[in-house]
């Protein structure tokens, strides 16, 4: 199992800050470093600029949210930054969340697995052979792009239910999971997109899984600090039903703390579960950062 590094929220921070840390993360000989899409930095454009500046971690975004972006557009995107990281990039897509998506971008919620069905069937052909012609309920695109090179990009997609699962396996290239644990990794996440990827013929999907992480002594407080600090994952649907899937009253109860071996442990646990890759999102004070990245480090 492959270990990355989660950039976070790129709010308060500058362009230059973001390539100091990847910087960091490639040093420390981490294998990808992702950002999210949140409502700072452009994730995509910052990645090209990493790449454009450090030769060789693997960039990833985690995720973009698909409502508001045509496919079109994102594959055009996609393709930028992959020519610029000279094929570096992985392409992290997601529904986001029906109440960012209908009380922030003011857009409709109505059927998302359609929606990333037709998405899906718009962009993976634009991406792949650099164009399409797709007629669906809500997507219609007839359209080449002439992004050169065109040099394909592995596309995951945010996946947690079953039938996003399916879909992910059969069209894209693996998916992107947050706040699932392990228990639910080994027992649901894996064995349905890995089923689905085989029936379509298609390669073993990677699994990128992130969960706060914290190498501490002071396990109760790490544990209070993760309630706070993630609380809002255990109030958005599409990760309570993850979180109770796993048994967790919250997203404290997923987090990874502890010392370095059960920490360590924990680790191992999420490659036993068959998650391909872990992307850190280490949390805590400035001291047990230092001590979880390094722990990390030990482990490459």
């Amino acid at each position: 199992m492959k270990i990355g590094i989660f950039g976070g929220d790129t709010a308060g921070r500058s362009v230059d800050d973001v390539v100091t840390d990847a910087r960091a993360a490639e040093a420390d000989g981490f294998s990808s470093y992702a950002l999210p899409q949140i409502f700072a930095l452009d994730a995509m454009g910052v990645l090209g600029i990493v790449g454009r500046e450090i030769p060789r971690i693997e960039l990833q975004t985690g995720v973009v949210p698909t409502y508001g972006r045509h496919p079109l557009t994102m594959a055009q995107q996609a393709l930028t930054v992959q020519a610029a990281s000279g094929g570096r990039f992985v392409l992290g897509i997601g529904l986001s969340h029906q109440m960012v998506i209908e009380n922030m971008f003011g857009l409709s919620f109505d059927k998302p697995v359609r929606h990333m069905r037709e998405y899906l069937a718009v962009l993976m052909p634009l991406i792949h052979e650099g164009k399409v012609s797709f007629r669906g309920e809500t997507i219609s695109t007839e359209a080449s792009i002439g992004v050169e090179p065109r040099v394909p990009c592995p596309v995951l997609v945010a996946a947690l239910g079953e039938q996003m699962l399916k879909l992910a396996g059969t069209v894209a290239d693996g998916t992107v999971t947050w706040m699932t644990g392990p228990a639910t990794l080994a027992s649901h996440t894996v064995p349905i997109i890995a089923a689905a990827a085989a029936a379509a013929g298609r390669p073993a999907p990677r699994i990128a899984t992130s969960l706060p992480i914290c190498v501490t002594n002071d396990v109760d407080g790490a544990r209070e600090r993760a309630a706070r600090d993630f609380q809002v994952y255990g109030f958005l649907p599409s990760y309570r039903a993850m979180l109770d899937r796993e048994g967790a009253e919250g997203p404290a109860d997923v987090a990874m703390v502890g010392d370095a071996a059960t920490v360590e442990k924990q680790v191992h646990a999420l490659a036993d579960a068959g998650v391909t890759e872990y992307v850190a999102s280490i949390y805590g004070s400035r001291d047990e950062r230092a001590e979880t990245r390094a722990l990390l480090k030990s482990m490459l």
